[in-house]
Order: C-alpha cells, then structure tokens, then sequence
C-alpha cells in the first residue's frame, strides 16, 4: 500500500496543472501574487520530495488531508460515499456471480448444444461492449424509450415515503440499470470461466467413479464438479476487485450515482489531489481485504487446501 501511495503521488503531481489552476479558472482569472499565495497556503509550493513525506507522514496517523474543493476532510467525504459504491459492487457480484456460474454449468453440459452457443455469444458480446455505452444504451431504452427506471441519481427528489422500506424501494429501483451495466461485463466473464472448467471436471476421474456408483447426475454435477469448477471464478473475482472498482467509475459517472467513482472522477477534473489519493489509498486496501478474503474461501471450498 505503502508503494502505490508513492508510485500514485508521483503519477498524480507530475501531470500537467494542480487544484490552483483548476480554482483560478474558476475564478476567471487572478494575480500572480495571489496564486503565490494559494499555492503556499496549499502547500504546493514545497519541493516535491516534501510535499510526499508530509503526506505520507499524516496517512500513517489516519490523516487522509483535505479536499481543495470541498473544504472538508477527505475521510469524511470517503466514508460519506463508500456507502453507495458498496451497494452498487455488491449488486453488480450478487447478479454476475451466480448467473455467469448457472450459465456455465448449463453450457459446460452440453458444450455443443444450442444452449452452449447462445451462452458463448452473449459472454462475447457482453464482454466486448464497453461499459459507457452498455450504461447509455440501458438508459435510452429503458429510462427514456420505455420509462421504467430512473435515469440518474440514487433518491427521487421530493420523495413522499419516509420509512426504510419506502427509501429502499427507491434506491433499488434506481440501483437495476447502474447494477446491470456494471454485471454485464464480469457475468460474461465468469460464465466462460465457469463453462471452461466445468468442461474439465467434468472429464476427471473422481466423476467418472461417482458415476459408476450409480451417483444422479445433479449430484456429480452440483455437489462433486462444481465445488471444484468454481475456484477459478474465486480467483478471478478476487483478482479483478480494482477493476470492478473502477469500472464503478464509469458506471457511477454514467448515472449520475453518487458513490466513491463519482467523487473521483470530480476530483480529477477539479485537479483536487489529495481528495483523489485518499479515494486511491481507500481502494487499494479494499483490494488487499478481498484478496485476503478470497484466499479464506478458498480454505473453506477446498479442504485440501489446509
């Protein structure tokens, strides 16, 4: 973590302008001795090498900074948006995770079938598609052609219901087109993951003698191969955490969803350095904490591993 907090300081002040630049224009304009004045009351007008050991030296005490452009402390917008992007991860696994291993099993059955073929396609159209235009697609068909979900944001405005169920109604109502943008890249994935190792459980010697002893097909296949199948969508999906992280990014700025990608991607645009590597810091230690979650599920998926 330590080593991505330097490697992305360094990315992030060697590009071209800072949060002054981005404030000045906002401003339409100011005096050379006033951006003198912004840039040392900011800090920014320290040598590199200082500004990083400065910084460095309040991450490890838990101060993250503050926002140029929000004026509060940067933990505290993160924490305030985690709750959103959790809620739309969380969604887009809970839909791509058993639908691609269900997908994959049916195909991996029968690898010449039509129903095979048809899962295949659609795994390779899904993947291939970007995830914008998956997002803008969705919501021209379904929030505009055909009305049926909302086209931004994670509250109606002016909502009548005050109770839980009335605000978690409307948040899952708007969460269908953000969740189903963002599972549709990863569900192709894990279903052709899924079909390519049921294939080859399928054919291992254990199966042959489960069913030689007279073992029902649903049980070799459910019970005894899929366990096994499974591990590699495990990895995959443990591995492919920060990517998932990031194509909320995408999906979040598509739909207007106010999470952790949102906030990043004003950040960026604002030039507000220290607001985007606290959002940086965070997902780094969240793809650490699942990948030491996915290597706990595997112990308890395969007792061999013990």
């Amino acid at each position: 973590m330590l080593a991505v907090t330097v490697l992305n300081f360094a990315l992030i002040h060697l590009a071209p302008g800072d949060a002054v630049d981005a404030l000045v224009g906002q401003m339409g304009g100011a005096t050379p001795e006033m951006i003198a004045q912004i840039r040392a009351d900011y800090g920014l007008d320290r040598p590199l090498v200082t500004q990083l050991l400065v910084y460095v030296g309040k991450m490890v005490t838990g101060n993250l900074g503050f926002s140029f452009h929000f004026n509060e402390p940067v933990a505290a917008l993160i924490f305030r948006r985690v709750p959103a992007t959790a809620l739309l991860v969380l969604a887009a696994l809970a839909l791509a995770i058993p639908v691609g291993i269900a997908l994959g099993v049916v195909s991996a059955q029968r690898p010449r079938g039509l129903t095979s073929l048809a899962v295949t396609g659609l795994s390779l159209v899904g993947y291939a598609l970007p995830a914008f235009w998956t997002g803008i697609m969705l919501l021209l068909l379904f929030a505009y052609t055909i009305p049926l979900f909302p086209s931004f944001g994670m509250r109606t405005a002016g909502l009548r219901g005050t109770g839980v169920l009335a605000v978690a109604a409307d948040a899952s109502w708007h969460l269908v087109l953000p969740a189903l943008t963002l599972a549709s890249i990863y569900l192709a994935q894990y279903s052709r993951l899924t079909r390519a190792s049921m294939r080859e459980e399928l054919q291992a010697d254990y199966i042959r003698t489960a069913r030689s002893k007279g073992v029902s097909e649903a049980m070799v296949v459910y019970r005894h191969a899929l366990k096994n199948a499974v591990l590699p969508v495990v990895t995959v999906v443990g591995l492919q955490f920060g990517q998932i992280l990031a194509g909320a990014v995408i999906v979040e700025t598509v739909f207007s969803w106010p999470g952790l990608g949102q906030l990043a991607f004003q950040s960026i645009l604002r030039r507000d350095h220290p607001l985007l590597l606290g959002i940086l810091f965070f997902s780094t230690g969240m793809v650490v904490v699942v990948n030491i979650l996915t290597d706990m599920a595997y112990r308890w998926l395969d007792p061999r591993i013990h």
